[in-house]
């Protein structure tokens, strides 16, 4: 079921917040395992048993570690804690491609469970935030499998740790701040649908009708590699935005998984504000455990690869992907041994600034330009490697970024050009709607208008009728654009 669906919006949605306010705090944790097996099996009738059986499997081992926990036998059901889901994640989602790429076997396509990616993660941080002793085992099931099958973030994340929501789980709502908590989830929700429905899925159509095209213009192509990126942000991060938002109506507090990624000055940074979660993930459980940065050099550019190549193959089993997580471990790589030298680049400027060839302020200005630059840039050429189904289609997407390849048309002829024009100018509103909308100036000028808002006698009071009306035109919008329109993919899905 898709939270930007009709049926989820009208009638799964409101009818479990009612069901779960209205139980005794007791039975709550029960009212989210249920809905939520049953938000799951909408989609999944079958895998939703998969999940089940991990589920069961998972606590039961869990309890053996407890129970020979400070002798060998915890270690050895603690491994089998690990083993198993991940086992399960890779018969699904890379058994066909391993076949395929070792042995040069074709095997039948084997469907792949929605979400499995992100409750298998969550599974084994629980088992290894249990086994280490970070948090305490629980031992009530239905509280297990709640955390585990929780509906706001089972299918697309953000990756939530036991840790994070436990006292919630246990205790129950805080109600001294749930009302503010509350606002705050609905107002979130309705903004990560209004960017899923309404600039996602809008560029999206842009990014179909440019792939349907036999050729295109050098324009063209440098727009549909920014709308495929603006697409991929938008899509996922609507989608945890909603997510958090529920999570905030229901009382519990998501981490964040986006921070304006497209305002980096280093693909470091980059990674520190895209899939927050995912990027936590992999560093608390693979490269610290593996020695971090904490070890030799050699060891610390194969630290990178591993988690790198982890971090590609999570989003999917193909080549793509592959390249695609190796390109950023380079890239990582290379921007640590130039900051080493350059030391991030303060050094570069004060080199300048003492050798008089540039002012100081002008010399931070155009190393911050370029340094935005590059990472726009890699940006651009690394999610195409994402998208596309296939390294050659990569490729053909990447030579059209410098006028070569099959989509280039050089000779073309004036239909062609009108339809290029034609087609580039019909979605440059959404495409400029995308661009302002993944930076921090639409937060900025709300802060503002709050500032200006509360200096007034009635501030707050016009701040709540600000947002409810927000809330309200954004959901008629995107009600109106789901009842009219076919086009409501999600991407992630795939992963």
């Amino acid at each position: 079921m898709l939270f930007s669906s009709i049926t989820f919006l009208y009638l799964f949605l409101p009818f479990t917040i009612l069901l779960y306010f209205f139980v005794p705090q007791k039975g709550r944790n029960f009212v989210l395992l249920v809905m939520s097996l049953l938000f799951y099996a909408w989609g999944e009738p079958v895998y939703v048993l998969l999940m089940l059986v991990q589920i069961v499997i998972s606590y039961v081992l869990l309890w053996f570690v407890d129970r020979f926990r400070g002798r060998g036998a915890a270690r050895i059901f603690y491994i089998l804690s690990v083993l198993l889901p991940f086992g399960a994640l890779f018969y699904f989602k890379y058994f066909s491609f391993f076949m395929d790429t070792v042995f040069g076997i074709r095997t039948k396509t084997i469907a792949l469970p929605i979400g499995i990616s992100f409750y298998t993660f969550q599974i084994v941080s629980y088992c290894a935030d249990v086994y280490c002793g970070r948090v305490a085992r629980q031992k009530n099931f239905v509280t297990y499998a709640a955390y585990v099958t929780l509906f706001p973030q089972l299918v697309a994340g953000p990756i939530v740790r036991y840790s994070e929501i436990e006292q919630t789980l246990i205790k129950g709502i805080d109600f001294s701040v749930f009302h503010v908590n509350f606002e705050r989830g609905v107002v979130r929700f309705a903004v990560g649908l209004g960017k899923k429905v309404l600039i996602a899925n809008v560029i999206g159509e842009f990014v179909s009708e440019v792939a349907a095209l036999e050729t295109r213009s050098l324009a063209l192509s440098w727009a549909y590699a920014a709308a495929v990126s603006l697409q991929i942000y938008f899509d996922f991060s609507g989608y945890s935005d909603m997510a958090i938002g529920l999570g905030g109506i229901l009382g519990f507090q998501f981490p964040e998984n986006f921070r304006y990624p497209f305002i980096s000055k280093s693909v470091t940074e980059f990674w520190r504000r895209w899939h927050i979660t995912l990027g936590a993930w992999f560093r608390d459980y693979v490269y610290i455990p593996m020695g971090g940065n904490r070890v030799c050099m050699p060891r610390w550019i194969f630290n990178i690869l591993v988690v790198w190549l982890f971090t590609g193959l999570w989003h999917g089993a193909g080549w793509n992907f592959i390249a695609w997580g190796l390109l950023f471990a380079a890239l990582l790589v290379m921007e640590k041994g130039v900051g080493r030298l350059f030391g991030s680049g303060k050094r570069a400027v004060k080199i300048l600034n003492e050798q008089r060839i540039i002012k100081k302020d002008l010399a931070r200005t155009a190393a911050g330009i370029l340094r935005h630059g590059y990472v726009v840039l890699i940006v651009l050429v690394s999610f195409l490697i994402f998208h596309n189904d296939s390294l050659s289609g990569a490729m053909a997407d990447i030579q059209s970024l410098f006028a070569q390849g099959k989509y280039i048309a050089h000779d073309a002829g004036s239909v062609e050009r009108a339809v290029y024009a034609y087609v580039l100018r019909n979605r440059m509103v959404i495409l400029c709607i995308g661009f302002v909308g993944s930076t921090p100036l639409p937060l900025w000028l709300w802060t503002k208008l709050q500032e200006r808002l509360r200096a007034c006698r009635i501030g707050d009071r016009a701040i709540h009728v600000l947002m409810c009306a927000l809330v309200l035109v954004l959901m008629v919008l995107c009600t109106a654009y789901l009842i009219d329109g076919s086009f409501n993919p999600f991407l992630y899905f795939r992963f």
